[in-house]
This record gives C-alpha cells, structure tokens and sequence, in this order.
C-alpha cells in the first residue's frame, strides 16, 4: 500500500533537493494511485504547499531547534520536519497527534530512530509554544518569511507595485489555484455548453471579461465527461487565453506559433479561426509534440501543422505569415500559484535569458509580413522581460509599430498599450503582451 506522505516527502525532495518540477513527479506518481481521487488531491496539496510555504516552514522550525544543530541538520531531514510542519499549520484533515506519529514512523523508517525523536520533539514543541511565533517587523522581511517568498524578489516587488499590492500577490499565489476551461467554439457555443451542464448538474462559474472561459470548484467531473473527450471544452488559464485573444487572428489566415508547447494557444487560434487557415505550432521536444498532437486530435483541429524543430533554426526565413507568435521562456513571476518550485531554483540566468527572448523577437520578426504582426508573450511580470524588452525591439525596428491592446482585448486587462494581467488586480496568474503590426 502507498504512503502519501512517505510519496509526497520524495517528491518534494527532488524538487528542493535536484531542481525537478513538482508537475511531472506528481503526473508518475498519480498513475500509481489508479482511481483515488481524494489520495491524489492529498499528494497534490501537500506537495505543492509544502514547496509554497518553504521559507514559512523554515522560519517556524528555526524557532524550536537548536541554531547549532538546525545548521547541521541535512537538507532531506529538514523537508520531512517541513512536511509535518505544514500539516500542523496549514491542514485539518489529521488531529495534530495523529500527523505528529506519521511523520515520526516515516522519520524511522527513512532515518532511523535518532532522527524520528528529532522530528517528534520538533513537532510537539511546535504545538505546545506555535502562539509565541513572532515574524519580523520589517515589510520586506515580513512578506518574506510570513508569505514564504525570496526576500529580493519582494523588495522588487514593493519597490513596483507598493507594501498593500505586493501582500495581495502573495495571498493570490498562496492560494489553491482554480482549474479553468476554455470553450471549443468551432465545435460548440457556450449556450450550448451550458445548457448540456445544466442539465447534467455540473456547477461552473463563468469568467466576466475573458470570452469562452469558465472555471469549476470540482473539476474532476468536468475532466472525465464524455464531451471534453469529444473536445468541446480543454484545460487553459484564461491569462494564456488572452494572449490568443490579442492576435486576433481571422479565418483564413496563415499563424506561426515559435514556442508552441503545450499548445494551448496554438489551439486556442485555430479554434478562433473557426479552422479555416493554417496554424505552424514548432516545438523540439519529442514528448510536447506527442501531448499537442494529442490535443489537436482531441478538439478536431486540422489546420494546424506541427513543426518538430528548435524555433531558433526553423526555416527558411522569409516573410510570409499574418500573425507570428513568440511565447518566449521566462521567469515565470505569474506562475507561481501552479508552479512553486520557481521561486526557489537558482538556475535562472538573467543575462542569459534577456538575450535569448532578444534573440526569439529579432528572429520572429523575420516571419512577418507586411501589414502583419509580431505578438511577444510571457508569464512573468518582470518589466526587465516585458516592457523594457519591446521597447529596446521598437526603438531598433522602426518599421514596427505597438498596437495598443485596450483596441482589441478588455481594458481592464491593460496598461500603457500592452496586454498585462496582474494577479493583485485580477485575481489571474500573471501574463504580459506586447501586440506590433509591421508597416510599410
């Protein structure tokens, strides 16, 4: 019989430990649990949580160890302590008891006796003395340990947006994330879509501003109905979906999409379409491919073409396509309610990638025709990757103009002429667009 917590201690491990993603992990272990959805979401929850709240958990800990020994103590023992940690804080499933001789019999069986009385003493201290938990005083430091985020990236953060929108940000990624949908409308509308949940007593919640999307607080019912096997509706968060809404592109025309997977906005397009044109989705990894041609097979989208190549050596070059699409890697800032682990890898290079999302626009535009358009996204709100970038792009490629967004998605969703979701203001994952036509 699989342990959930002893599975979740080891995912986590290899996420903290070797800089794995928690997404794919949690994928192999789920298949291991067949059918049980309530394992599932408790594996789900405290791995992503215990990764959430890392730096929280640390800063409790610290308060009922030894400094000395808490130094000293290994990496992989101290995430055991965290997971139990966070049952204690975050949790309610367990009585306290019962969480405290999981944990312990899992410390045994891992570490030996020595270290399951360490995370017992540990634990029980916590429950004993957690009101005497003091967090610093200082608005940085506070937000830090309190919100459990890099305390560089909060003073960035306050220094942007201020102390108040920075608290509401981190309460927005401290949160469970919602599952959205988005309608197929070359297959369906969304009266009829409704209509047919309706009938079923499936309970959704429309999305004002964003067209075609919806979210469900059970999402599971909605994944296995027969008519999201039949393609009707997929899996997308409604700030990707505005980037498609942004390239507003028309039947018939021809899309390069350079940074395809997942593929939901190369699908997403095709379906704004109505699959009359051509879409080139061009992806390198072998088994992102396999996924986006499973979609596209899923939602009977026969306009779009998959380019197995890397977008820096697809050709030739030449300028022949309506919309060209750069969904660009990043540092992912807005991602951090789905993807915890980004805000402790230290494998970013800025530098690094600055130049390959300059490189990704000065190759895109090659693909532009006249009267055409480059549209640049990310999942991050970093104005070094956003802002900055188009405007270095602009000022070099006079032939390029900003098209202002308010034309063309909702307003609420913009600011100074881009496309800029902002998680404390639309309670959205963050998502940034810059939308530019080439003229004559």
């Amino acid at each position: 019989m699989i342990n959930i917590r002893q599975e979740a201690n080891s995912i986590i491990c290899k996420v903290l430990l070797k800089n794995n993603f928690s997404d794919k992990l949690l994928n192999q272990t789920a298949k291991k649990l067949k059918n049980s959805q309530r394992d599932k979401s408790l594996l789900y929850s405290l791995v992503k949580g215990t990764i959430k709240m890392y730096f929280h958990l640390e800063y409790v800990a610290k308060n009922f160890v030894d400094p000395k020994k808490f130094s000293k103590t290994p990496l992989k023992v101290k995430i055991l302590l965290y997971l139990g940690l966070y049952q204690l804080i975050f949790m309610d499933n367990l009585p306290d008891f019962a969480i405290v001789n999981e944990m312990v019999n899992i410390a045994k069986k891992l570490f030996g006796e020595g270290t399951s009385k360490f995370i017992n003493a540990v634990l029980r201290e916590y429950i004993r003395n957690k009101e005497k938990i003091n967090f610093p005083e200082d608005d940085a430091e506070f937000l830090s340990f309190y919100y459990s985020f890099d305390a560089r990236l909060i003073e960035k953060w306050i220094e942007l947006w201020g102390f108040d929108n920075t608290e509401k940000m981190c309460e927005y990624f401290n949160k469970p994330s919602r599952f959205y949908f988005r309608i197929n409308t070359y297959l369906t509308s969304r009266s009829e879509l409704f209509s047919y949940f309706d009938k079923k007593g499936m309970r959704y919640i429309e999305l004002d501003g964003v067209d075609n999307f919806f979210y469900a607080e059970e999402p599971s019912e909605f994944l296995h109905d027969i008519v999201f096997g039949d393609g009707l509706y997929s899996v997308q968060d409604p700030s990707a979906g505005l980037v498609s809404l942004l390239v507003a592109p028309k039947s018939g025309q021809s899309v390069l999409d350079l940074f395809a997977a997942p593929g939901g906005k190369a699908t997403h397009i095709a379906e704004l379409m109505h699959n009359e044109g051509e879409v080139i989705a061009v992806e390198k990894f072998p088994h992102k491919v396999k996924l986006l041609k499973q979609n596209i097979a899923r939602l009977q989208l026969n306009s779009i073409k998959i380019i197995k190549e890397d977008a820096f050596l697809y050709g030739p070059v030449a300028p022949a396509y309506d919309n060209v699409l750069i969904d660009v890697p990043c540092s992912g800032w807005g991602n951090f309610q789905k993807k915890p682990e980004l805000r402790w890898q230290k494998n970013q290079n800025m530098k690094e990638l600055l130049k390959l999302q300059e490189n990704a626009l000065e190759k895109a535009a090659l693909f532009v025709k006249k009267e055409g358009y480059l549209i640049y996204s990310t999942c991050t709100l970093n104005p070094m990757e956003n802002e900055e970038q188009i405007k270095r792009f602009l000022n070099k490629h006079p032939k390029f103009r900003l098209v202002p967004a308010e034309s063309i998605v909702d307003k609420r969703f913009t600011e100074q002429g881009f496309l800029k979701v902002l998680p404390f203001k639309h309670n959205l994952d963050g998502a940034f667009a810059a939308k530019m036509q080439k003229i004559g």
